[in-house]
C-alpha cells in the first residue's frame, strides 16, 4: 500500500522531468483530432501491457485521437510521486490510475465521473461496497474502477498438504462450480485454526505475516471484520472498547503461536515465498506466487488452489483492493478521456485484458465475475476459480478498517494497525495491553 509524502514545488518539478523518461508508447492516427496522455500501472504481467496496447490503439485509430501511454511502476512508489507531482504542478497526464486510497487523495483535483459510471452500471450492473467507499468523494464518483491491477487476496492453498495434515480437502470444498459444500459451510476461522497448528506441527507453517506492509494489513483486516470488530465506526468513533474487538484479539492470541517466528516483518512477498519455496501450506494473495510457482517450481503450482475466507461470527470477508482511473480536472480532453475510460470498461475489453493475464485482473462489475479465464487456467485446471467472489461463497469484498471515515481509515491502514496488534500478542503482550496501546493509536488518527 502507498503512503503519503509531503511535495514542494521543486520536488514537483523534478518529478515531473522525471515522469518524461518512463516507458512511453506513441500511439499515432492520421488526422489526428486531438492528443490524450495516460499513465497506466505497468502490470506484473507483461502480457497486460500488451494487451492494454493493443485496446487503446485500436479505440486511438477509430477516434482519430494521438495517445500518448505511459505504463508507471508502482516499485519504489513511483505511482505515488507522480500523481503527487501532477496534482500540485497541475500539468501532466490527461488521464492516471489510482491505487486504492490515492483517488480519495487527490479527490479536489479530480474531474467527476457520475456520468461514465451511470452509463457503465446501466450495462453490467453495480460494483463492490469497497469501489463505491473509496472512489466515491462527497456523494461523486472521483474515479472508475478498474479491473486492471484490481485484486482479491484470499487463502490459496497447497492441496496435498491440507489434505494430509490437516484434514481439509479444499478442491471437494471449493470445486470449479459455482455451488454451495457442506465442507464449505465448516471452512472458519476455528477451522483455520486447527488446520495452522496441524501443519504448523508437520513443519509447514501457515505463511500469513503480521507486518507492517498491505498483505499484512489485508489480511488482518479481514479476520476482524468477520468478527465484526471495527476500530472505529462509520461515524468516526472510536469503538475498540468493545466485546467483537476482545474477541478478535483472543483468537488472535491463539491463532500467533502458529505463525512463522518472524511473522513481524513479513512484506509483501515473505508470503510468495514462503509458497514457492515449497516450505507453506497456506498464504493469503491473489494469484501472483501461483503464477511464478508455475515458472519457478511447477510442483508446487500444481499443488496450490485458491479459495475463499474462512467465515467467522458476522460472516466471510475477502481482502479487496482495487485501483481506479480518474481524469485531472486540468485536462483540456476530458471528453476523450471519459470515452476512452468508458471504452477500456467494456465487458469484451476487461475479458481480453483479464485473459492476458491468467485471471489475475478482477473487474469491479460483479456481472462480469464469469470469465472462462478463472476455470480453464492451469495447473491443476480450475486453480484460480474460486479467486473472484462467486455467488455460493458468501464472500464479501473488504478493506482493512471500512466503515470507518476514509480520511481515519487510510491513517489505520497505512499505519497497519491491526497487523501491529497481533504481533504485539505474539510477542507477549495480554489483550488489556493491546487495547490500550490500540485506543492511543487511534485517538491520535481521530484529532
Amino acid at each position: 500500500m502507498a503512503t503519503s509524502y509531503p511535495m514542494t514545488r521543486r520536488s514537483a518539478l523534478k518529478l515531473g522531468a522525471a515522469s518524461a523518461a518512463l516507458p512511453l508508447v506513441h500511439i499515432r492516427t492520421a488526422g489526428a483530432a486531438g492528443k490524450l496522455s495516460v499513465g497506466f500501472w505497468d502490470h506484473w504481467v507483461p502480457a497486460g501491457n500488451a494487451a492494454m496496447k493493443k485496446q487503446v490503439d485500436a479505440w486511438a485509430d477509430k477516434n482519430k485521437v494521438e495517445v500518448q501511454v505511459d505504463f508507471i511502476t508502482t516499485m519504489g512508489s513511483k505511482n505515488l510521486l507522480v500523481t503527487a507531482a501532477e496534482h500540485q504542478a497541475k500539468t501532466g497526464h490527461d488521464i492516471n490510475t489510482f491505487l486504492t486510497w490515492d483517488a480519495l487523495t487527490h479527490a479536489d483535483a479530480l474531474e467527476p465521473m457520475d456520468d461514465v459510471m451511470a452509463r457503465l452500471s446501466a450495462q453490467y450492473g453495480g460494483v463492490n461496497d469497497i469501489c463505491s467507499y473509496m472512489g466515491k468523494s462527497k456523494g461523486h464518483w472521483i474515479g472508475v474502477p478498474s479491473s486492471s491491477g484490481a485484486q482479491n487476496k484470499g487463502p490459496c492453498g497447497r492441496i496435498s498438504v491440507l489434505k494430509n495434515m490437516a484434514g481439509l480437502d479444499i478442491q471437494a470444498m471449493y470445486p470449479t462450480q459455482d455451488v454451495r459444500t457442506a465442507g464449505a459451510d465448516g471452512w472458519t476461522y476455528e477451522a483455520m485454526l486447527k488446520a495452522a497448528e496441524a501443519c504448523q506441527k508437520g513443519g509447514m507453517t501457515f505463511g500469513i505475516g503480521v507486518g507492517q506492509t498491505g498483505d499484512s494489513v489485508d489480511t488482518a483486516g479481514s479476520l476482524f471484520a468477520a468478527h465484526g470488530a471495527e476500530l472505529v465506526n462509520a461515524k468516526g468513533e472510536i469503538t475498540i472498547d468493545s466485546d467483537p474487538v476482545r474477541q478478535v484479539l483472543e483468537y488472535a492470541q491463539r491463532l500467533v503461536k502458529f505463525l512463522p517466528a518472524d511473522a513481524v516483518s513479513y512484506d509483501d512477498a515473505s508470503n510468495n515465498r514462503a509458497l514457492i519455496s515449497g516450505k507453506s501450506a497456506l498464504i493469503w494473495n491473489p494469484p501472483s506466487a501461483w503464477a511464478v510457482a508455475k515458472r519457478d517450481n511447477l510442483p508446487v503450482a500444481e499443488d496450490s488452489w485458491t479459495f475463499p475466507a474462512p467465515s467467522g461470527p458476522r460472516g466471510r470477508f475477502v481482502p479487496y483492493v482495487p485501483f481506479f482511473w480518474g481524469i485531472w480536472q486540468f485536462s483540456k480532453m476530458k471528453p476523450a478521456a471519459k470515452e476512452l475510460i468508458e471504452y477500456l470498461c467494456q465487458r469484451d475489453a476487461v475479458e481480453e485484458r483479464c485473459t492476458a493475464v491468467l485471471g489475475y485482473d478482477l473487474p469491479p462489475f460483479e456481472s462480469m465475475n464469469d470469465f472462462k479465464v478463472w476455470e480453464e487456467v492451469g495447473p491443476p485446471k480450475g486453480t484460480v476459480y474460486n479467486y473472484p467472489v462467486r455467488k455460493s461463497s458468501g464472500q464479501r469484498a473488504h478493506v482493512a478498517a471500512y466503515p470507518a471515515p476514509p480520511d481515519i481509515a487510510v491513517q489505520i491502514y497505512n499505519r497497519a494497525t491491526m497487523p501491529t496488534m497481533m504481533a504485539k500478542l505474539q510477542s507477549g503482550q495480554s489483550v488489556k495491553e493491546v487495547m490500550a496501546w490500540g485506543k492511543g493509536e487511534l485517538e491520535g488518527f481521530t484529532r
